[in-house]
C-alpha cells in the first residue's frame, strides 16, 4: 500500500496530475532491464513534516538549476513528462517524490545555486536539504547530476562534503556529454574523476547525454545496486 498523501501538499504539487493517471512511457532501445519505467508521481513535500514514513527506499538526485536533472531523470526512467523540465533555472522549490515501487522511491530534490531564488528560500533548504542527507535512513545514495561544462561548482561541493559527513554514496553524471567531442568529454571526466578520488573518495563518475541517451544503461546500474533491484529479482 503506498503512502497516505496529505491533500494539502498534493494540490499545492506541480506534479499532482500525475499521482492519479498512468503515465505515456516512451519506447525503450536498451537491451538491459528498465525497472524504472514504472514510476509514477507520490508526493511533494516542502518540510521535514511532509515528509514520508522512512521505511522505503530512496535514492535522491540532486543538482545546480539548469543542470539537466530533470531530463536526467526523464531519460533513465524512458518517461518523457515525469518530470517538468523548463529552461528556466530555479523552477524546482519542493521535494517531489516519485515510487518505483511501494518499497522505493525516486527523490527529485529542489535544484541549488540559482541566484534569482530568494535568501530566505535558499536557506530553508540549505537546511532541509543538509538535514535530508545526513538523517533520513532509507536514503541509500545520492545521484548527482553536474553540466560537464561546469562541474564541481560550489554548491556541488557542498552536496558532496555533506554526502561524506553522512557516510553516504554519490555518483555524479557530468551531464550534456553532447556539448563536446568525445575525447574532449573523456578529458574532461578523467580530470573529475582524479579530483574525487582526492578530495572526495569513494565518489563515482560517468559522462551522460539525455539527448544522445550517452550513460543510461551506467545510470541504471548504479540505481540498481543502490535500490537492491538484483536481488529482488533473483528471488
Amino acid at each position: 500500500m503506498k503512502t497516505q498523501i496529505d491533500n494539502h501538499v498534493i494540490s499545492n504539487s506541480p506534479y499532482h496530475h500525475l499521482a492519479e493517471q498512468k503515465l505515456n512511457m516512451s519506447h525503450n532501445t536498451s537491451a538491459k532491464p528498465n525497472h524504472y519505467r514504472s514510476a509514477e508521481f507520490l508526493l511533494s513535500v516542502n518540510n521535514w513534516s511532509q515528509l514520508p514514513q522512512d521505511d522505503a527506499i530512496e535514492v535522491a538526485f540532486a543538482g545546480r538549476s539548469n543542470a539537466g536533472k530533470s531530463s536526467a531523470i526523464n531519460t533513465i526512467s524512458d518517461i518523457k513528462s515525469l518530470c517538468r523540465t523548463s529552461k528556466t533555472p530555479g523552477r524546482t522549490q519542493m521535494i517531489n517524490y516519485f515510487s518505483i515501487d511501494p518499497e522505493r522511491h525516486l527523490v527529485d530534490l529542489p535544484g541549488y545555486g540559482y541566484a534569482k531564488v530568494p535568501i530566505k528560500v535558499k536557506q530553508h533548504w540549505q537546511v532541509l536539504l543538509e538535514r535530508y542527507l545526513i538523517e533520513r535512513s532509507s536514503l541509500r545514495g545520492v545521484m548527482m547530476i553536474m553540466d560537464v561544462r561546469r562541474p564541481l561548482t560550489e554548491y556541488d561541493c557542498l552536496m558532496l562534503q555533506w554526502c561524506q559527513k553522512a557516510d553516504m554514496s554519490a555518483h555524479i553524471l557530468l551531464t550534456k556529454a553532447d556539448k563536446f567531442k568525445r575525447g574532449a568529454a573523456q578529458n574532461i571526466l578523467l580530470k573529475v574523476r582524479r579530483t574525487l578520488n582526492t578530495e572526495y573518495p569513494g565518489t563515482s563518475v560517468q559522462l551522460f547525454s539525455a539527448l544522445h541517451k550517452t550513460g543510461v544503461d551506467e545510470a541504471r546500474e548504479v540505481l540498481d545496486n543502490w535500490f537492491a533491484l538484483e536481488s529482488k529479482q533473483a528471488e
